[in-house]
């Protein structure tokens, strides 16, 4: 099959590297704890930084502000975060993890990591160094055309 350009897809970087696969796989994985791939990426950071405001985990996230209200609206009807007034700037919310909240996101980080570990298990420790490096150049490309 032809791209726009008349690149073939199979040559297309953006197919290698995510192929749908990975994708496909994770959304299984989350879907066991009944959350979607976006749900799961926002609960991660919530996770690590409790209060976080909705616009640093939208950019945490790479997503826009938007985007993000909508996943927390979501989260927050069925009790997995609950957001508050910042102490003093109160136009903050700040927003955390609920105890149903942690439940979900270890149970789909447990399915999650069992995948991540399979793909790792293909490689060598110094051809997983590699693709690290590599997937961080891809990263740094895709920042700078922002």
């Amino acid at each position: 099959m032809q791209c726009v350009d008349g690149d073939l897809v199979g040559r297309r970087l953006g197919c290698q590297v995510e192929g749908g696969s990975l994708m496909a796989a994770k959304s299984s994985a989350v879907r066991t704890a009944d959350l979607t791939v976006a749900q799961y990426a926002a609960l991660l950071p919530l996770a690590q930084h409790p209060g976080i405001s909705a616009a640093a985990l939208a950019r945490d996230c790479l997503v826009t502000p938007q985007a993000m209200t909508g996943v927390l609206k979501t989260l927050q009807v069925r009790g997995l975060i609950e957001r508050t007034a910042h102490p003093w700037h109160r136009r903050v919310l700040e927003t955390r993890l609920t105890e149903a909240g942690q439940h979900a996101l270890t149970a789909a980080d447990t399915e999650a990591v069992r995948i991540e570990r399979h793909l790792a298990d293909e490689f060598t420790a110094e051809e997983q160094d590699i693709l690290r490096a590599l997937l961080a150049r891809c990263v740094q490309a895709i920042e700078r055309d922002r």
